[in-house]
């Protein structure tokens, strides 16, 4: 897991335009005061105000030092954008504070802030447990049931706006592979049916209406004459959550779309147009920094992988921009966003980048 640079455009957007969609007019949103990369995201609507949220992550020095709880929120009204606004810095029942690769998700009007992991200055890593709620209006943070598992670079969910469902992910010393499902109506924590593909950190999923996809990630391998090693795991995997249980998901195996595995790219589903959407990420799994655990330093791809649910299908787009390092992709007004994360050459970026996606 881990590492990052910064080339921050104050109010730029990269703008990544599809080659068959058309292209709407673009809103474009201020870049973050900070260049952060691996940071938790997520969006709220309350109100008509729509409430845009980037929560820890790695700064542009892309060390230890540099790992960080800083929040910050951007408030849209009627098309209107602010400026990025201060929050208080999330909360940690850890003694070092800043996370990286945790994940956010907005149900209702709270947003829920799972796990991540710490780097200590001789570089070891603990998950943490914590699990908050932070409440956009009263700018305040509550501590949750825990984690049964701490986890770190998992996928977050969100189904029939009450479950949030964890998968897959690291732990301490290795990938587990659990699909935790918290309940934000009472507060507990379940174990749905295990992921069956291999446990993976810094994989990508979507989920439209019972149905979920989980794309790639890293795979730990074990040696017989040297410690442990990573690779990265080209696979796809397609969920069904049980109309009755939502604890039950019959998993499927699906064709990848490209043959090659990305890691820690953008992703999120449309319940509206039936697609899922997959942005970014790079070929060469890395280190928190963007250097590769193969030792040669990563770069981000360009492409956006497209799966309609209908008809089992995968189209593939081409962007303008390359991006990596993210935990959520963010619809907007029908619009699409990635927040921070890191351009060519590992440079830590607080832009906020547009995605124009295909709806068909």
């Amino acid at each position: 897991m881990s590492a990052q640079s910064t080339a921050v455009s104050a109010h730029n957007t990269n703008q990544l335009t599809s080659k068959t969609a058309a292209t709407p007019s673009p809103m474009m949103l201020p870049s973050l005061p900070e260049g952060t990369s691996n940071n938790a995201v997520a969006t709220l609507n309350i109100d008509d105000t729509v409430y845009l949220f980037s929560f820890m992550g790695l700064g542009s020095g892309k060390t230890h030092h540099d790992v960080h709880n800083n929040a910050w929120q951007l408030k849209i009204v009627d098309d209107k954008t602010s400026q990025w606004q201060p929050l208080p810095q999330v909360p940690s029942s850890l003694a070092l504070k800043g996370r990286l690769a945790s994940v956010a998700v907005g149900v209702q009007d709270k947003v829920y802030i799972f796990g991540g992991y710490t780097v200590a200055e001789d570089h070891s890593e603990i998950s943490t447990p914590d699990v908050y709620e932070y409440d956009p209006l009263d700018m305040t943070y509550t501590l949750l049931a825990p984690m049964p598992i701490p986890v770190d670079d998992a996928v977050a969910l969100v189904y029939q706006s009450r479950y949030v469902y964890l998968i897959s992910g690291w732990h301490n010393d290795g990938n587990v592979n659990l699909v935790q499902v918290y309940d934000t109506q009472t507060n507990t924590w379940q174990q749905a049916s295990p992921f069956l593909g291999k446990s993976v950190f810094g994989h990508a999923g979507a989920l439209v209406n019972n149905t979920m996809m989980v794309c790639d990630g890293v795979a730990v391998i074990p040696n017989e004459d040297r410690r442990r090693s990573f690779q990265a795991e080209t696979a796809c995997y397609k969920g069904e959550i049980d109309a009755d249980n939502p604890l039950k998901i019959d998993w499927r195996s699906v064709k990848h779309p490209t043959g090659t595995a990305r890691y820690r790219m953008a992703s999120a589903g449309n319940e509206k147009d039936g697609l899922m959407y997959f942005v970014g990420g790079s070929s060469n799994p890395y280190n928190y920094n963007g250097i590769g655990y193969n030792g040669v330093p990563s770069e981000p791809d360009n492409q956006i992988w497209i799966y309609k649910v209908q008809d089992n299908s995968w189209t593939i787009e081409k962007s303008r921009h390359s991006t990596m390092d993210h935990r959520g992709l963010l619809n907007i007004n029908d619009q699409w966003f990635t927040v921070g994360g890191m351009a060519e050459g590992q440079a830590v970026t607080g832009t906020v980048s547009t995605h124009y996606l295909s709806n068909n």
